[in-house]
């Protein structure tokens, strides 16, 4: 079973990061960027985690935070540009079958989403799929 998926914290942030950095108020702009970067990463988590609800092993999922961050849950989602899938033109194809346009993203030239706060995965369920499988 896969999934993919495509999230974003919209373009208002993107905007009012913008301006701070052209105001040079860096200290504001690095913490609004970094919030809302994480934020996006949450939200991303949180789709994971409903799918696999939705496909009935959210159960399986550990009830410890610390194992919930070492990946204590079924699958992994892997988002281009990350070992796993380096070739950020495969955005191409996973935009072409979501079209992510209709919440506000789009993919550049260069194959980023834009607004930045955005993220694109495939999400791959199997109890085996990890990030780092080695033993």
């Amino acid at each position: 079973m896969v999934a993919f998926h495509v999230v974003t914290m919209g373009e208002a942030v993107s905007r009012a990061t913008g301006k701070l950095f052209a105001q040079n108020n860096f200290r504001d702009y690095l913490e609004l960027h970094g919030l809302s970067v994480q934020l996006t990463e949450a939200l991303a988590e949180y789709w994971h985690a409903r799918i696999r609800a939705e496909q009935g092993f959210g159960i399986e999922d550990s009830s410890e935070l610390d194992s919930i961050l070492d990946q204590g849950y079924r699958g992994s989602r892997y988002s281009f540009g990350y070992p796993a899938c380096p070739d950020l033109s495969q955005q191409t194809q996973l935009c072409e079958l979501l079209k992510p346009e209709r919440i506000g993203v789009n993919l550049s030239e260069e194959f980023q989403l834009h607004p930045e706060q955005s993220t694109s995965a495939i999400i791959v369920h199997h109890p085996e799929a990890k990030y780092f499988n080695a033993t």
